[in-house]
């Protein structure tokens, strides 16, 4: 029955419509909503004040909420330019794969990108057919700096890392508000400093930063603050403000760029009709021309349909046209200079060949820097522009850059300039204070830049293998070498799509199981997108036929944890929260791509047939005795703790979700079935599988890899968060949901009666709790509370911060195992890499990780479901002070919130460290309001490492503090045994 409620807000003259319909299935009650879907209005007073209904009440939510519905398409422009293109797998056409010197950072300015752009503060539409972004110039520099500068990999003593500051201040879900910071030096940049000194370092020694140089000596710096708004989907402002932090007046030269992604040069056109009769892939994206759709009506843009062209039309204003896009108009607020060139490979300068175009890439960074008049177009036009502007900015002062882009010819583009940025930043404003609210004030501002570095993190990926293993028409044909080298065993991968990256620099393509912890706080601001992520990467064309999902460019076939169904499972219920409807659509695409997931590790995995899995590297590169992913030096194989309990947890992510469908699809029921059984089987086998007791120590009260040799079998004792992940196979069920699912009820009854001796190697499933609940768990009472006696205890796992992914046990007593006369050590190191494993860019030999840290704080909340306080553990070990494992969860939440948080005695964050820039990022006013979210963190006092923006996973900060205040109903509503309630 369809109906309508309307309800007077109080104190409010405003009327909320709520139109639905109302289904009864099984005497179960479900809603589907014609219009206001953000929520369900029940009709009692409190409600009235519920977050939901306040927040759908926000210009960004309707924004959110018609993009969804295909209304409107806000999110068509966005941050999805990459901070680093260079020196990636894509831009690799070498025979040796050195990605990092095939297209070094030398040849960024001069050289075209085949698949996809960077550019400081850079964005573009969906497809990426055109790039804005800011250029700057201190006068001092030997370049632009158009881009974020780092190291390749083999030049940081610890790989690669950027070597800037910058810092993503906000961002609303559909980008209609960004703000992010630079911090440009106005001495030299110390390009070939940095280089120098980081090579010759060891990885014993601490990396040389930016800071080091001395550069930003006596505050001699801009602070470039770069905001975008939009005044409508198509219709986009963008203010540049320059501050001189510095005592003396500085020069800056401000050059706001626009350019078109170059996908003429690739040979697919021809001139006659811009047709590719050699590739049906080409037509794979919008980004490479389809016969498919005519030219356009314009035709001055059908004109220039296989090659886009832009022009100054006045002194302020360039006109861009191009055969996607129609006309565009880049407006350039009292602009005294516009400069044009083409984004055409400067081949003269970067191979020694003759150029083919007059104007190239690098043409308005040799007018400006080297003064060559030449270098730029004189006609005004070209496939690149820049505004030039420049002041000479006293101590303390601003210099303002205004500029507008959008579809509409407008008369005055800056009239109302001021006051659509004003009315879109308090619009970000009201919308966060909802999603936040109850949020105390220093937590607010973590958990806002945690969000707004992961919205900025978005970036448009273009990779299509079989076009990257065959070359482009027009270019010179790849190594054939290559189509039997890295990812040869991908070529159905093609994408074209907007992806939550790890870090846009240092990570700039997708990690499969990044993503999943990504879509966890995604889900909190944008659900639809979050869903929509985690549907991406199992479409056909990215997962393998086998079933594998990829892993990242470097090596698809890498395997990392299965965490995706457990992310499905949490998107959902967030989105549940949020919504206040529960999508079994959503539930069932991803469940039926994940079965084929499940068989492909079933098979590829579990080599012996015994349910103990061996999956590599898994994520965690260094944690092991050995490079997982590689034969082992010693021969023989690894059964691996971690890849048994991750199957484990992946089989009651799918218990759970087929139970969740099967409440309106019965069928399901058997498909359930079948879950818990594996769950069964693999629970008997990591306690029992090899003498009875598997890969669990009884002395010792851990679990350990076990490596196979021809004449024994030897548990690898490293005490390392490979034991602990066992933890995160647990989910709790009601007893009364059994009685509402009698197939799934009379198949469970049936195998704990006839199959006792596998059931009896896990928890026991016959004692419920006093609320009524089951467990299952491969960790039963005995071995939960000896395991949480080591990772409780500081002197082992439990560090200030979190806990730390290798026992500081092994600080004094590495482990070590020897054969053949070889040693083969691992030794407790809390800070960066001290080996070359993995490229020796990340450590899992100590420091603390977000990810696994998160799924401990959501496994101690689902064993607490089951015991309540009938199960008190000492936190910390050894101490007076008993806990029940909710709090236990809410303590190590706390611990890692302040990573980010200011200590109240020494005044300073954890994760700054103590290097020279703690002088800075705790004391400077201009500083030290600004956060970083590293990839992993020091395991003794909590200091930044790795990748300095990977605020993909580590923005989990910003679910544990939705879950730790006070009153959240968020907090409530989410553990992962939250089956069917």
């Amino acid at each position: 029955t369809a109906y309508e409620i309307r309800l007077s807000l109080v104190g409010s003259e405003m009327c909320i419509r709520d139109r639905y319909q109302r289904r009864v299935r099984d005497s179960k009650v479900s809603f589907d909503y014609q219009s206001c879907s953000f929520y369900t209005m029940h009709c009692h007073a409190g409600d009235l004040h519920d977050p939901r209904v306040k927040r759908c009440k926000t210009e960004e939510q309707k924004r959110l909420d018609s993009s969804r519905k295909r209304q409107s398409d806000w999110k068509h422009w966005g941050p999805y330019v990459s901070d680093r293109a260079w020196g990636t797998v894509r831009e690799d056409y070498s025979e040796s794969g050195d990605a990092w010197n095939f297209f070094p950072h030398e040849h960024a300015r001069s050289r075209v990108y085949r698949w996809n752009e960077d550019g400081l503060a850079g964005l573009c539409n969906r497809h990426q057919n055109l790039c804005l972004s800011v250029a700057l110039w201190n006068e001092n520099d030997p370049i632009l700096k158009e881009r974020l500068f780092g190291l390749a990999g083999s030049e940081g003593n610890h790989g690669e890392d950027v070597k800037e500051y910058y810092f993503y201040l906000d961002s609303t879900p559909t980008h209609s508000y960004m703000k992010m910071l630079y911090k440009y030096p106005q001495k030299a940049y110390p390009y070939g400093q940095l280089v120098d000194v980081n090579r010759s370092r060891s990885r014993l020694e601490p990396e040389f930063e930016l800071i080091d140089t001395g550069v930003f000596d006596e505050d001699r710096y801009f602070d470039v603050f770069v905001e975008y708004a939009k005044a409508e989907q198509e219709d986009i402002l963008c203010k540049i403000t320059v501050f001189n932090r510095g005592p003396d007046p500085a020069p800056i030269h401000v050059l706001p760029h626009v350019w078109f992604r170059n996908t003429w040069s690739w040979g697919y056109q021809t001139e006659e009709n811009g047709k590719d009769e050699k590739s049906n892939e080409a037509f794979l994206s919008a980004s490479i021309a389809s016969s498919s759709v005519p030219p356009p009506a314009d035709a001055e843009v059908a004109k220039n349909w296989n090659k886009p062209i832009m022009k100054q039309t006045d002194p302020t204003k360039i006109e861009c046209l191009h055969r996607w896009l129609g006309r565009r108009y880049y407006y350039l607020d009292n602009c005294p200079q516009q400069l044009f060139t083409e984004n055409e490979t400067n081949t003269l300068k970067c191979f020694g060949v003759k150029n083919t175009s007059q104007f190239v890439k690098d043409g308005i960074n040799d007018f400006v820097v080297n003064g060559k008049k030449e270098a730029v177009n004189p006609a005004n036009e070209g496939t690149k522009a820049a505004g030039h502007y420049s002041a000479v900015v006293g101590p303390g002062d601003s210099f303002e850059v205004r500029i507008r882009f959008s579809d509409q010819n407008l008369e005055s583009p800056f009239q109302e300039f001021d006051s659509i940025m004003e009315q879109r930043k308090d619009e970000a404003d009201e919308f966060y204070e909802i999603v936040q609210e109850g949020v105390d004030e220093e937590e607010k501002s973590i958990q806002r830049q945690s969000f707004a570095g992961l919205l900025w993190s978005k970036q448009y990926y273009h990779y299509g293998v079989d076009l990257w293993l065959k070359g482009d028409p027009a270019h010179p044909p790849p190594p054939r070498s290559r189509r039997k080298g890295r990812n040869g065993g991908w070529r159905h991968l093609y994408c074209a799509d907007v992806i939550s990256m790890p870090d846009k620099w240092e990570y700039p393509w997708f990690a499969a199981w990044d993503l999943a912890f990504h879509c966890i706080p995604l889900a909190i601001v944008d659900p639809e997108w979050a869903k929509r992520q985690l549907i991406l990467v199992l479409r056909e064309w990215y997962m393998h036929p086998s079933g594998q999902i990829p892993a990242y460019e470097w090596n698809f076939f890498d395997v990392n944890p299965p965490v995706h169904a457990w992310a499905t499972l949490h998107v959902y219920r967030i989105t549940r929260y949020v919504n206040h409807h529960s999508d079994i659509e959503f539930l069932e695409k991803v469940f039926h791509k994940l079965l084929l997931n499940f068989t492909w590790w079933v098979n590829r995995k579990d080599s012996n047939g015994n349910n103990v899995f061996e999956g590599g590297f898994l994520g965690l590169d260094n944690i092991g005795v050995f490079d997982r992913s590689s034969p082992l030096p010693t021969g023989g194989y690894l059964q691996q703790a971690d890849a048994t309990a991750w199957m484990a947890m992946y089989c009651l992510n799918m218990l759970c979700i087929a139970l969740e469908i099967a409440q309106v699809k019965p069928a399901y029921e058997d498909i359930a079935t079948k879950f818990l059984e594996h769950f069964i089987y693999i629970g008997n086998a990591i306690s029992s599988f090899h003498n009875g007791s598997g890969l669990w120590d009884d002395v010792d009260g851990f679990f350990y890899d076990s490596i196979t040799l021809p004449n024994q079998q030897v548990l690898l004792k490293v005490q390392s968060m490979v034991g602990l992940v066992p933890l995160f196979a647990v989910g709790t069920l009601e007893m009364d949901t059994l009685e509402k699912l009698p197939k799934f009820n009379e198949r469970f009854k049936w195998f704990k009666k006839h199959r006792p001796h596998l059931v009896s190697a896990v928890h026991d499933f016959e004692k419920s709790n006093s609320s009524n609940r089951i467990i299952f768990s491969i960790v039963d009472r005995t071995k939960l509370v000896r395991i949480l006696a080591r990772m409780l205890d500081e002197d082992q796992f439990l560090s200030n911060y979190g806990i730390r992914s290798l026992s500081k046990a092994h600080e004094q007593n590495p482990f070590i195992f020897r054969h053949d006369n070889q040693d083969y050590c691992v030794r407790y190191d809390p800070a960066e890499s001290t080996t070359a494993m993995f490229g020796g860019n990340s450590n899992w030999r100590g420091p603390i990780w977000f990810p696994l840290n998160f799924l401990l704080v959501e496994s101690l909340r689902i064993y607490y479901e089951y015991y309540g306080d009938d199960l008190l553990v000492p936190f910390p070990s050894r101490s007076a002070n008993l806990m029940n494992l909710n709090e236990v969860s809410i303590a190590l939440s706390h611990r890692l919130i302040n990573v980010f948080r200011t200590d109240p005695i020494t005044g300073r964050k954890a994760f700054v460290g103590q290097g020279k820039d703690a002088e800075y990022m705790d004391l400077d006013p201009h500083w030290r309001n600004h956060l970083q979210f590293f990839e992993y963190f020091h395991g003794d006092n909590g200091a930044g490492l790795g990748a300095s923006h990977q605020t993909g996973w580590t923005s989990l900060v910003a679910e544990l503090i939705a879950r730790s205040t006070v009153g959240s109903k968020l907090a409530s509503s989410l553990f992962l045994s939250d089956i069917l309630s």
